[in-house]
């Protein structure tokens, strides 16, 4: 790609977790020096901390009114830089309102990156302060085509672009021969994650289905004293692993390996492009406030359903999976294959790296 050899494309990021190390990787592998990382210690969510082995340059994260706003100092500096600058797309974020109305003014080139609605959806009340924002960037990124296409009817004059959110090279996506019987669940164990359901619908299930099946959590979190708890009073060590959490691409592919469903028990997340680059169709709860990410689930094809909250249902998508093996396991390498395809941090680079050659002069 042939760049100015002074312009760079810099991104400035609440927290940089260690889930988003392929993605930057990825940019700094195709822009080299053109690339700069600017970064803070944690996310609103303290439970959402940034990977020292990711290289940023780091800016303090100074938080306000009960971590309700936060200000990055340091940042504003970059207000009349020459160089793209990439900011997340959340009003709660003060110095990115200094940066996009200053860069505005001086007429320097800024996108902003994330979620195209509150979490609320695209007619809260709240999406008044997003607008404005939108407004004032030169384009905007969002994580899916839908929210590209829904903002997009919004914003008809503006350049809005999708980036669906990838864990995985291309290389490391691919199912593993064998023969899976496990149910695993990777994410951060907090109440609107559910884990600790999951592990009470899982015990209820285990006259159900095979005696060697275990449920496998990964993941760190403000419940894991409460699901320790429970494994223990239970005595369910022996069905339940509590893992704790894991980043390393090779362990997580031979847990994958092991595991024939993954499960979301409460709203989808990221993990769901890891489990289906791994080629592990998932078990989701139907009714939830779920991430942009739901976009990627195909109903019978790489994911089943369950009703939310409801014990009982779960159990019959777990009578229901385990007395279907065969068609389930035949979909391995066609999930793995729609989401390199569709999903990979490749894919999701080659976004920002075109935006930095668009707005190269």
């Amino acid at each position: 790609m042939e760049l100015s050899k002074d312009k760079k494309l810099i991104i400035i990021q609440t927290a940089v977790p260690d889930y988003r190390k392929g993605f930057f990787k990825a940019l700094r592998d195709n822009l080299g020096d053109n690339f700069e990382l600017y970064s803070g210690s944690h996310y609103f969510e303290k439970s959402i901390q940034s990977d020292a082995t990711i290289p940023h340059k780091k800016t303090k994260n100074t938080y306000l009114f009960n971590a309700r706003f936060l200000i990055q100092f340091e940042v504003i500096k970059l207000i009349a830089s020459d160089n793209l600058l990439v900011l997340e797309l959340n009003p709660r974020i003060i110095s990115n309102w200094i940066l996009l109305i200053g860069r505005k003014i001086v007429g320097k080139q800024t996108i902003l990156w994330g979620h195209a609605w509150p979490r609320q959806g695209k007619d809260a009340s709240t999406d008044t302060l997003r607008q404005l924002m939108r407004k004032l960037a030169s384009a905007i990124v969002v994580y899916t085509n839908k929210q590209r296409l829904e903002l997009q009817e919004r914003m008809p004059h503006k350049t809005i672009l999708a980036a669906p959110n990838a864990l995985l090279n291309k290389s490391q996506m691919g199912a593993t021969a064998g023969n899976p019987k496990h149910l695993i669940y990777v994410g951060r164990l907090t109440k609107s994650k559910k884990a600790l359901f999951l592990a009470k619908a899982f015990s209820n299930t285990l006259d159900y289905i095979p005696n060697d099946v275990q449920l496998l959590i990964i993941g760190d979190g403000e419940e894991k004293a409460a699901l320790e708890t429970f494994i223990i009073e239970n005595s369910l060590a022996q069905r339940i692993q509590l893992l704790g959490h894991i980043s390393d691409e090779s362990r997580l592919r031979k847990l994958y390996g092991t595991s024939y469903f993954s499960v979301s028990p409460g709203y989808v997340g990221l993990s769901i492009t890891q489990s289906f680059g791994f080629g592990v169709p998932m078990i989701v709860s139907r009714d939830e406030d779920h991430s942009p990410e739901i976009e990627a689930v195909l109903d019978g094809e790489n994911a089943i359903f369950f009703e939310t909250n409801s014990e009982l249902s779960f159990r019959e998508s777990l009578l229901n999976i385990y007395n279907d093996t065969n068609f389930w396991l035949s979909k391995r390498d066609e999930i793995a294959t729609f989401c390199a395809e569709n999903y990979s941090v490749e894919a999701m680079a080659q976004v920002f790296c075109k935006l930095l050659k668009t707005y190269r002069t």
